[in-house]
């Protein structure tokens, strides 16, 4: 974009194009919640009248499919900044000063330095570290585990745990807090608790792991609890941090925050003026499209004489645990700490594509509403394609929706997305 607008651009890539989540993140990831579903649709399949027999899984045909698909969106970036006229250079760079980088032997200068180098999963210092992968090599595995134990509560463990058991693999997850998915909605929270137990995934909470010990070919995992559990690989999903490392900050005035985030203006400037940095590499939202988001406002505002800012207000998000989250808007306890009464809408049903089997996932929606204004200030979901049904609630909730709005609007039947125009009786109300 900042090219598109007569910027002289270029750009340093040490890794791959595309960033996390087209290599090892959303893209991939959501590749692996396609193929681990099979399973159940499979299971589902009779009482639709099919006849599926001598399934069977093989890891290499995923994985390395896969790969190639990562591998075309790494071209298409790289023709994209190529026929934009941003010149590539496909090396670590180092910040030499607050206009010049370093690219192997070569120095480059700018008027303006853009640091958007993401972030890095994290592996606090348990004893025997070495003996654990993170969701970087969780992606390339030469096997699949016969056993899996994932460590953490955050979107990356709760979804592989999904994808690892839909794949056959005997799955545990441990947490060291009460409730995995920190910072969702409470009742989305525990919703998505049952329904993983459903699935036979092991679920540990108020435990954590002390020390990871490697005999032959099996690993050991010793709790603090005192529990010892055997398993063949373990999976660090604890976090993300900025990657900072190696940039060589010290050499400019830019600052970092408590968790070695890098601070910033509302224009993404940080304390040396001709520096910015945006994305996860900031550590506010670590999401992709809010990093795109920051990327459009910043090429606008420096190369387009626009003044634009970003909306934070009402981010949608999605976890492709199975089922699916999808949530925009604020949780019941952050809207009970704003407004003085909310009013709460809730369903929760069988979907109808499984009603004629004898499985019982349950979908979960659930609105919130300000009973002062009757705008819509929080929609949550729990069930299929819970990402897509939630995406088109983020336009209305966005644009101040009101539940009359909601309930004036003629649903599609039948549709799981319906339910949340036909909510009409509230289940409570808080404050």
């Amino acid at each position: 974009m900042s090219a598109g607008f007569g910027a002289r651009v270029a750009i340093a890539e040490e890794r791959y194009f595309g960033g996390t989540c087209v290599n090892v993140g959303c893209v991939p990831k959501k590749l692996f919640v396609y193929g681990s579903q099979f399973f159940e649709e499979f299971q589902n399949a009779s009482v639709y009248g099919w006849s599926v027999n001598n399934t069977g899984f093989d890891w290499a045909t995923l994985r390395d499919n896969k790969t190639k698909e990562i591998k075309r969106l790494n071209n298409i970036y790289v023709n994209l900044l190529t026929a934009a006229g941003v010149e590539i250079f496909e090396h670590k760079a180092q910040l030499l000063d607050s206009h010049t980088v370093r690219i192997n032997d070569r120095k480059v200068t700018a008027q303006k330095i853009l640091i958007a180098t993401g972030s890095w999963p994290y592996i606090p210092n348990v004893q025997g570290r070495d003996n654990a992968i993170t969701s970087n090599e969780m992606f390339y595995l030469d096997q699949l585990p016969n056993r899996l134990a994932i460590v953490g509560g955050g979107y990356i463990a709760v979804e592989f745990a999904g994808i690892a058991k839909g794949l056959g693999v005997e799955t545990t997850l441990i947490y060291r807090g009460p409730l995995f998915l920190r910072g969702f909605d409470i009742d989305i929270r525990r919703f998505v608790y049952e329904e993983l137990k459903k699935k036979e995934i092991n679920l540990i909470f108020e435990d954590d792991v002390t020390e990871i010990r490697k005999n032959s070919d099996k690993l050991q995992i010793i709790l603090a609890s005192g529990k010892v559990l055997d398993t063949d690989e373990v999976l660090y999903a604890t976090g993300r941090k900025p990657l900072v490392s190696g940039l060589g900050i010290e050499n400019t005035y830019v600052s970092l925050n408590e968790r070695r985030g890098i601070e910033i203006s509302d224009k993404f400037q940080t304390r040396d003026p001709n520096i910015f940095a945006l994305g996860d590499v900031t550590d506010r939202f670590q999401l992709t499209p809010v990093a795109i988001a920051e990327g459009s406002s910043f090429a606008r505002t420096q190369f387009n004489q626009e003044q634009h800012q970003v909306n934070y207000d009402a981010i949608p998000t999605c976890v492709f645990c199975q089922p699916n989250i999808g949530t925009v808007g604020l949780t019941e306890e952050q809207a009970q700490e704003i407004y003085s009464t909310v009013d709460v809408y809730e369903s929760s049903f069988i979907p109808m594509k499984l009603v004629l089997t004898e499985k019982k996932e349950q979908t979960y929606m659930k609105l919130l509403v300000d009973r002062k204004t009757d705008r819509v200030i929080g929609a949550h979901m729990v069930g299929p394609d819970a990402g897509e049904i939630i995406q088109g609630l983020a336009v209305a909730i966005t644009a101040n929706a009101t539940k009359s709005d909601f309930d004036r609007t003629i649903g599609i039947h039948p549709t799981l997305a319906e339910e949340f125009v036909t909510m009409r009786n509230k289940t409570r109300s808080i404050g």
